[in-house]
């Protein structure tokens, strides 16, 4: 089998791609994997460098959104797993053009090619961002989205542009929506990276409003465990959700950082809250445990594990924070 794997250079589709290359999934093992990664802030090659060497893994640097890149690329491959996404949410608040080309004309560039080429399968990969917010209990696969970011609402058109492929041209397409991630190599712009190197670095966090946000977290490791099961065992026009263990809000989740990093509240600042801040996210994942899905890695346990390599990496994130402090006038 080959496989294309988009945003391969990213955080969650790089663990993917090492995840793959080292066979920790034995439906995998021998299977080629080609990866496209535009390679832009939150993209970093090295991040692959680990597999880098195996005959296995083919990397081409291009954007999902040039045609005749992806349509040169795609033939020979039987599965497309798209992680290539903007998805930050301030970004998409403060600029929304390139969230519309990336996760809307990207993933239909993708779909068109996937039609041409033959491919077989094509695994979107979403988010809980794209259903808005909910007070209590936990959404369903079936639930109406109600995005509230142009970051949610380009996710969410991907979704419904996706499934009208299964309909309109019978592509089989299977969609994931997962909770909040963490774990290593992910770019210090998303809350955990971002709380954990400004501790290592002996700066403030910044906490948004009260606090009092809720969300549940999944280690990337189980995220990629999530997507491979409905690779191997989902149907087609089927949406999937990956949820974790752990639901915590804001606060809880700042105290639980700075005790991991040895660090007391005097570290944290508040800050104004963001515009339209979501208050609740909540998964129902029953459909994808009923196939056999099981949240493997405790928070506890995840995120002592992430301090320990921002710790140990810091070749890998201090170039990215430096950066990031020259080009935006914001607190990291």
């Amino acid at each position: 089998m080959r496989i294309l794997v988009t945003g391969g250079a990213g955080f969650i589709g790089s663990q993917y791609v090492r995840m793959a290359i080292t066979d920790t999934f034995p439906s995998l093992e021998d299977t080629e994997i080609s990866v496209i990664d535009k390679l832009t802030y939150a993209g970093n090659l090295a991040s692959l460098d680990a597999v880098s060497d195996s005959g296995r893994l083919t990397f081409i640097r291009g954007d999902i959104c040039d045609e005749k890149l992806v349509e040169s690329v795609l033939p020979g491959h039987e599965v497309v797993i798209n992680f290539a996404a903007e998805t930050h949410v301030d970004r998409s608040i403060s600029s929304a053009r390139a969230f519309i080309e990336t996760n809307v004309k990207g993933v239909q560039t993708l779909l068109d090619a996937c039609l041409e080429a033959g491919t077989q399968r094509f695994i979107q990969i979403s988010t809980d961002e794209v259903y808005g917010s909910v007070t209590e209990g936990s959404w369903t696969e079936g639930d109406i989205l109600t995005p509230n970011s142009p970051y949610a609402a380009s996710k969410a058109a991907a979704d419904l542009l996706a499934l009208s492929y299964v309909r309109t041209h019978g592509l089989d397409v299977r969609i994931t929506r997962c909770c909040n991630n963490y774990g290593p190599f992910q770019y210090p712009e998303k809350i955990i990276p971002l709380f954990i190197t400004n501790l290592l670095s002996r700066r403030k966090v910044p906490l948004y409003g009260s606090g009092l946000n809720v969300r549940n977290w999944v280690h990337v490791d189980d995220h990629c465990r999530g997507i491979q099961l409905v690779l191997e065992r989902g149907v087609a026009g089927g949406i999937y959700h990956i949820q974790g263990d752990t639901e915590l809000t804001n606060e809880q989740l700042t105290r639980a950082v700075l005790r991991c990093c040895g660090a007391d509240w005097d570290m944290v600042e508040n800050v104004s809250d963001r515009k339209g801040h979501d208050h609740r996210y909540s998964l129902d994942d029953s459909k994808l445990r009923a196939l056999g899905y099981i949240p493997m890695v405790t928070f506890e346990r995840g995120l002592t594990a992430t301090v320990e390599w921002y710790e140990e990496n810091r070749s890998w994130w201090e170039p990215l924070q430096e950066a990031r402090s020259h080009k935006e006038n914001v607190m990291i």
